[in-house]
């Protein structure tokens, strides 16, 4: 992540993310490995004290796409039901 010039890479290739994906991509980034509950998505990358859930729901879909990702199978963002969501680095297989 480069907050500076608001670009982000994966595996060596930049990712085309839309405004509001960078920030919530930026947002969770900033918090690796933590809980970030939906209200505090929307409050903080949003920049509304309320909200519908599908926003943060489509928009997550969106980013997911774009990791190499899907909600089932997830490597880099980690919903909680429910709770919120997490970023955290894919867990490398046992040999």
């Amino acid at each position: 992540m480069d907050p500076l010039r608001r670009q982000a890479e994966l595996d060596g290739r930049r990712l085309d993310l839309t405004r509001r994906e960078f920030d919530l991509l930026a947002f969770l980034a900033g918090r690796p490995g933590v809980v970030v509950p939906r209200r505090e998505l929307l409050a903080e990358v949003w920049q509304q004290s309320y909200g519908d859930d599908q926003t943060i729901d489509v928009h997550l879909s969106w980013l997911r796409r774009k990791l190499g990702e899907t909600a089932a199978n997830p490597r880099y963002l980690h919903t909680l039901r429910g709770v919120g969501v997490k970023l955290e680095p894919p867990q490398e297989a046992l040999p």
